[in-house]
């Protein structure tokens, strides 16, 4: 698969689990088919934040990358995300992922620990020497407080096994100098509430949790900005906000797998992974009210 086959509208994957905090199979398949089906997406992002990826053991994150591949197969892109503080285990993931066939795998930037840039270059560089395949960086300053400027990606990119960057932060300057500075690599955008401007500023695709929902809409806002329809592109990315903020407001994780179940995705329990809360009565009777107001009459 060429570079240029990754772009597109990609499902970061939600995962729903028992009351003992193992992995739900059934509803997770039924969310996997739900997102090609139903929303339409172009692509799987599997073990990233939205999978609460960061509390699972790494047998657990297996299963759920063998689960992934099982049920798409070739149906959409399979973009499995590896990454820690844990190298050695980003390295069996990667390992892992790629013999299942994987298109590409992606690693967070190392964090917690105030790693130099020196660093999380060698990181991803010993990450991609053992893993024959390539790898999206996986940049969200927010949560990691790792910076990356643009002339350090340049280095990153040097790397040609480095094709690209997921990229979850609002510094649209930071955005439009990357895409300038390094064309030929692809940039996701990763804060679903600003798809529109990251479209503008031409990244390639774009990886988030609500497109498990909003899948339909979301690509409304992404074709209409391509083809110049910034105003209609507007007025989608407008609702899609009032949607995300509702979520935001009701919590996002919990609220996205009520709106699921409200979508046909009701096999098992679709509980968090402690120590995470799942949703409660109150929280599932307000996504009640947010998916009547926001998707029930969303249509292609």
């Amino acid at each position: 698969m060429a570079n240029e086959d990754l772009k597109g509208l990609i499902s970061a994957l939600l995962v729903p689990f028992n009351e003992d905090g193992t992995v739900n199979e059934k509803g997770l398949r039924q969310i996997i088919r739900h997102n090609i089906e139903k929303m339409k997406i172009d692509g799987l992002y599997v073990g990233g934040s939205s999978g609460e990826n960061f509390m699972l053991e790494k047998e657990t994150k297996k299963q759920i990358f063998d689960i992934a591949k099982d049920e798409a197969k070739d149906e959409v892109i399979l973009i499995a995300q590896v990454g820690g503080t844990n190298l050695y285990e980003a390295i069996e993931l990667g390992q892992y992922a790629t013999e299942l066939g994987y298109d590409a795998i992606s690693a967070v930037t190392p964090f917690y620990y105030k790693f130099s840039f020196e660093e999380v270059k060698n990181y991803y560089f010993d990450l991609v020497e053992k893993v024959d395949n390539r790898l999206i960086v996986y940049s969200i300053p927010a949560l990691t407080g790792v910076e990356i400027g643009v002339s350090q990606f340049k280095e990153l990119f040097e790397n040609e096994k480095i094709i690209g960057v997921k990229f979850t932060a609002a510094d649209f300057f930071l955005l439009e100098r990357l895409r300038k500075a390094c064309p030929d690599h692809l940039i996701f955008s990763g804060f679903d509430e600003m798809l529109l401007p990251a479209v503008i500023n031409n990244v390639d695709g774009a990886i988030g949790s609500t497109y498990n929902v909003n899948g339909l809409r979301s690509r409304k806002i992404f074709e209409l900005a391509q083809a110049g329809k910034i105003q209609e592109a507007l007025a989608v990315q407008n609702e899609t906000n009032d949607l995300i903020e509702a979520i935001l407001d009701n919590g996002l994780y919990p609220t996205i797998k009520q709106l699921l179940k409200l979508q046909g995705c009701n096999e098992g329990a679709f509980l968090s992974r402690k120590p995470m809360a799942s949703a409660t009565q109150e929280q599932i009777n307000r996504s009640k009210e947010i998916y009547d107001a926001y998707l029930k009459n969303v249509k292609e």
